[in-house]
Order: C-alpha cells, then sequence, then structure tokens
C-alpha cells in the first residue's frame, strides 16, 4: 500500500510540474495537446455528493423503518433485500439501467438520458445498503445497551428510537454518510456506463458528464500516450487523497463515538 501511494504520487507531481497549464485546464482535446481535468474533477465532486445526499436520506429513512417504524415482517423483508444488494455486481445495475432508467429520464426529462441524474440515482442505489449496515450495526449496539431502561420508562420502540437511538448514533449517521460518500467517489463503472462521458461543466442534472474514475477506464482502453497518461496519475492521485482523508475523518468520528 505504502509502494502504491508513493508510486501515483510521484507520477501526479510529475505531471503537474511538467504541464500544470495543460492538465489543470478546462478542455480534454489530445489531438490539439490539451488535457485539461478541472471539469471531471467538477463532474467526480458533484456526483459523489449528490448520489451521498441521496443514499443517505433513504438510508436513514431504511434504517428507522427496520428499527421501529415498519412491522417486523416488512423490516425483515427489506432488511434481508438491502443485504442481497451489496452481492449484486455493479455492472448489473449499470446495464439494467441502460435499458429501463435512461429511456425513463430521456422520455419524461429530454436529452439523451445518459447524465448526472442517471448515474446519481443508480449510484445512490448502489451505496445505499453500505449506508444502512454501517447505521443497523450502531442502531443494533445502542438498542442493546438502552432497552431494559427505555421499558422502564415506559417509552415505547418508535419513541427510544427518536429519543435515545438517533440522538446517541448521530456521529455514526453521519460517518455513514461519509463512507458513502468515499464509495461514490470511487466507483467507475456507474459513471461511465449512465454519465455520458462529455468532458464539461454539467451544471443541470440532464447534463452529460466524464468523472476521474470514467477518464481513467477510457484512457487506458485507448492508445493515447504522452501528457494523456500525466493525466490519469493526477486523477488517480486526487481520488487517492479523496480515499485516505475520508478514511481517516470516518476512523475519527468513529473513535469519538465509541468514547
Amino acid at each position: 500500500m505504502a509502494a502504491l501511494f508513493v508510486f501515483i504520487t510521484v507520477y501526479a507531481l510529475d505531471g503537474l510540474i511538467k504541464s500544470p497549464a495543460s492538465l489543470l485546464g478546462s478542455i480534454w482535446n489530445p489531438e490539439g495537446k490539451e488535457f485539461g481535468i478541472l471539469p471531471m474533477i467538477w463532474a467526480s465532486a458533484i456526483l459523489s455528493l449528490s448520489a451521498s445526499v441521496i443514499g443517505w436520506v433513504f438510508a436513514l429513512g431504511c434504517s428507522c423503518f427496520i428499527h421501529g417504524y415498519g412491522s417486523k415482517r416488512l423490516a425483515r423483508i427489506l432488511s434481508n433485500v438491502l443485504r442481497i444488494m451489496t452481492a449484486i455486481p455493479t455492472v448489473v445495475y449499470g446495464f439494467a439501467s441502460v435499458f429501463l432508467l435512461v429511456p425513463l429520464i430521456r422520455n419524461g426529462f429530454g436529452g439523451s438520458g445518459f447524465s448526472w441524474l442517471t448515474a446519481s440515482i443508480v449510484l445512490s442505489l448502489m451505496i445505499l445498503p453500505t449506508m444502512v449496515l454501517a447505521m443497523d450495526s450502531a442502531f443494533r449496539t445502542i438498542e442493546s445497551e438502552t432497552e431494559i431502561t427505555s421499558a422502564a420508562l415506559g417509552l415505547t420502540k418508535e419513541q427510544n428510537l427518536a429519543l435515545v437511538v438517533l440522538p446517541t448514533s448521530k456521529k455514526w449517521i453521519l460517518s455513514s454518510a461519509l463512507l458513502g460518500f468515499g464509495r461514490a467517489s470511487g466507483d467507475t463503472l456507474i459513471p461511465t456506463m449512465l454519465a455520458g462521458n462529455a468532458v464539461q461543466y454539467a451544471i443541470s442534472p440532464l447534463d452529460a458528464m466524464r468523472t476521474l474514475t470514467a477518464h481513467i477506464g477510457l484512457v487506458l482502453s485507448s492508445d493515447v500516450g504522452g501528457t494523456a497518461y500525466y493525466s490519469l496519475f493526477v486523477a488517480g492521485g486526487i481520488l487517492l487523497f479523496v480515499s485516505v482523508t475520508a478514511n481517516i475523518i470516518f476512523r475519527m468520528i468513529r473513535g469519538r463515538s465509541h468514547e
């Protein structure tokens, strides 16, 4: 892991030193010797953020349904479905969405259907089980610790969830959002298959975009060389930095929650 970190960092810095103006530009045109990745950085940030926000809201709702607001039978079914979703390959989400969600977006809102909105919806669905499982673990731990006391105070299961479990699990709930963001920012197939891969600053949810992860996959599959390959290391360095930072913050939040 240390060797990988050093390898990517050294080559990313080398690329920035040799051609900073080209790599930190806004235009990707290898034939014209322009290799700007700023639109891809923007795309990665807004796609990961939007997907994690959507996924986090639904993950919190699912967790509350499982732990107090739903019947035991339906809660068990939902829990099992979410666990099964963790085993579904990413390419299956993308493949199904090309034939189901893309036409729906195209006919309902216009555009090609391959857009920020489409990728965000599918990506949020993909990271949903990860966030639910993180919340579920915290909820179960706190419920086991407070169940007897809450029953003695006359609190119902719903009241215990709202007044005790949720406030106590606040740091875990926030850390699950961070976990979802890290998972979303590192995914390659969903942005590649559904976001449209247009190198531009996406403003509207219906705009196409290309993320850093999709860029790495697309460039590696082509015969483009030279500065284009330096852009891969810069993109990889940015993703590595985001991943390490998110992991450090996650561990800090988890450590404080244990305290």
